[in-house]
């Protein structure tokens, strides 16, 4: 609920809390805002960039109340997404349509090439969204849509402590069609590259992405053919191991994408249907020990194909069907994981009817009620249940409060890793006998809107079966076995959000309690499943002290569960500060002054890997 209200209340908020790069899209906005109903997404932090290097759709994610996001090295090497206490194979990545999977492991979902400018800000699915629009994701999934190109660009050179430098250009054109005034023809590319030393020893990385698009729209379709290229070298202690070396990895990941968009229907009755197919392959070379490659280092290729399809149909006014269907092919070649489980084909439709009704002039309910049904040529099938009734009273203009209850199924396959290599010997240990995990979600929560503030609180209670978890024993040779789990998860959320004159606040607290059972003997420690914040609480803040200096500062505090693995404090307090300087003698420049990890938490997100240090950079950007 709170993504979708989120958007609602940053349309009231002042046109200076949105991004520079929006600019083109608020005057048309302001000066059509009687005429036409518009959609403003706003982010759920107070900063979108990172500190360390350049923009990705996951930046800052690790700050935003709706997931816990755990990096090794940086959010932008190597990012375990995680969603009210899952783990990061749980969470699926969805543009346009498709959700963009990788065979081997979760731990590469988050390789998407594709510059923020071309995206929509995240929205984050749980529940019935994420059972209805997710694929192969049985907790949350983080959803992006492609935006309209906007006429503009920038050109970025930063640079920091740890040697650290940066560079980065992007730039957008549009043209309407002589003969078809209606359309308008886009052109969107960039170019980013980032090098530094790391935030601790043997942290050192080497980022580059090359994106570009071009599009045909209209007043009621969008079509977008896209193509990016990512390449990534990083280095981290224990990046995967708990054996104290310093091991690398480098990856490579390229996607083509085509998304199509299309409105149609009468005033009251519209509807929607998108379509995205996408390629993606991903290379990956992982190295043990640096110091001595040859002791152990695997290489990984995975190819991806996929076709999806979603929209909304509105058979009248009280009554439409929401639907989404995927097919998804895929394929490794790998030095280390067996030849006889290769190849993976996907299979997921997904039916919810919803029925409207008007109580009187300030009340309706909405019902959704449904069914998933998930596939493969490998794994049983699954059909997965889907409803729920949403409350909403008007209370006058600009207030309202919406109730609701849901319940809702979703089913996921344990990837290559977990159920493909050897499960006798290696670093990494599979099992073979690893089922289809199935994930039942209850939840009541409520949300209530006034024109200057924001409430949303929910209570939730999952149970998890067979879910794939990664483990350690202390007697064991290898650094991590893949066991399955039933764990039951209670979670409560409170999300809150105040605008000032000067100033905008959005705070959070998440309590989450779990009980699990392996069914075995022997783990010592869990490095996922387990690896969870009884209690979690973020702060952000937009302070626009003048007309020319602008501060955002995010704030997270965590009490992390106990872990045999992890050194050090289960406690930690992150903060994320900028400073922004725009002269108003050159218009379009600023010069952002930035700081993460400012306390230089030392907190082991992973247990067993170090945790980053802080890191400072100034970047100078000009808009034209």
């Amino acid at each position: 609920m709170f993504h979708k209200t989120l958007s609602l209340f940053l349309s009231a908020l002042p046109l200076s809390v949105l991004a520079a790069e929006n600019a083109d899209v608020i005057s048309t906005v302001t000066a059509e805002a009687n005429v036409e109903k518009i959609t403003i997404e706003g982010a759920a932090t107070a900063n979108d960039k990172p500190v360390g290097t350049f923009n990705s759709p996951i930046s800052n994610l690790e700050y935003d109340p709706r997931v816990d996001l755990q990096s090794r090295n940086m959010a932008e090497a190597q990012a375990d997404v995680t969603i009210r206490g899952g783990i990061f194979e749980n969470t699926g990545f969805r543009v346009g349509s498709a959700t963009l999977i990788d065979p081997q492991t979760g731990h590469y979902f988050a390789e998407i090439p594709i510059a923020p400018e071309m995206l929509t800000k995240p929205s984050i699915f749980t529940g019935v969204d994420n059972a209805l629009y997710g694929v192969n994701s049985s907790v949350g999934t983080v959803s992006f849509g492609w935006k309209p190109i906007q006429k503009g660009g920038s050109v970025s050179i930063g640079a920091g402590n740890n040697y650290f430098n940066l560079q980065r250009v992007h730039g957008a054109s549009t043209m309407l069609l002589e003969s078809y005034p209606a359309w308008s023809v886009g052109i969107e590319g960039e170019y980013s590259r980032s090098e530094s030393d790391g935030t601790i020893a043997n942290g050192d990385h080497q980022f580059e992405r090359m994106s570009g698009r071009v599009q045909l729209a209209s007043e009621r379709s969008q079509t977008d053919l896209f193509y990016g290229f990512q390449q990534k070298f990083f280095g981290w202690p224990n990046l995967y191991t708990p054996f104290n070396v310093n091991e690398t990895e480098d990856i490579e990941t390229r996607l083509v994408m085509l998304n199509h968009r299309q409105g149609y229907g009468e005033k009251g009755m519209e509807n929607t249907v998108e379509v995205s197919a996408y390629y993606r392959e991903n290379d990956d070379h992982y190295v043990f020990s640096r110091e001595n490659p040859e002791a152990f280092q695997a290489f990984h290729e995975t190819e991806v194909k996929s076709l999806a399809l979603s929209g909304t149909h509105n058979l009248s006014q009280d009554f439409g069907i929401n639907y989404s269907a995927q097919f998804t092919a895929d394929d490794i070649k790998s030095t280390t994981l067996e030849n006889n489980f290769t190849s993976r084909d996907y299979y997921k439709v997904s039916v919810v009817p919803e029925y409207r009704a008007k109580l009187n002039s300030n009340e309706s309910l909405t019902i959704r009620l449904g069914g998933a049904f998930d596939d493969t040529n490998r794994d049983d099938d699954r059909l997965s249940v889907v409803g729920d009734i949403s409350w909403l009273t008007q209370l006058d203009r600009h207030a309202s409060r919406t109730f609701y209850v849901s319940y809702a199924e979703a089913t996921q396959v344990a990837g290559y890793t977990a159920i493909g290599g050897s499960t006798t010997s290696g670093l990494f240990r599979s099992n073979n006998q690893l089922k289809r995990e199935v994930s039942k979600n209850l939840e009541i929560g409520a949300s209530f809107d006034d024109q200057s503030w924001k409430f949303d609180t929910a209570l939730f209670y999952r149970w998890d079966n067979e879910l794939t978890d990664w483990t350690y024993s202390f007697d064991s040779t290898s650094a991590r076995s893949a066991n399955p789990v039933d764990i039951e998860t209670l979670g409560v959320e409170f999300i809150a959000i105040k605008r000032f004159d000067n100033a905008d606040v959005v705070a959070s607290y998440t309590y989450l309690d779990k009980s699990e059972d392996y069914g075995i003997d022997g783990v010592d420690a869990s490095f996922y499943a387990l690896n969870y914040p009884p209690h979690r609480a973020t702060l952000g803040l937009v302070w626009f002290a003048t007309d020319t200096v602008e501060v955002r500062i995010d704030n997270e505090w965590r009490k992390q569960e106990t872990n045999a693995l992890r050194n050090g404090s289960d406690s930690a307090f992150f903060s994320h500060a900028t400073l922004t300087y725009s002269p108003a003698q050159i218009e379009g420049l600023n010069l952002v002054l930035a700081v993460d990890n400012l306390w230089n938490e030392r907190f082991e997100e992973i247990p067993g890997t170090p945790g980053r240090g802080e890191q400072y950079s100034a970047t100078l950007t000009y808009f034209w």
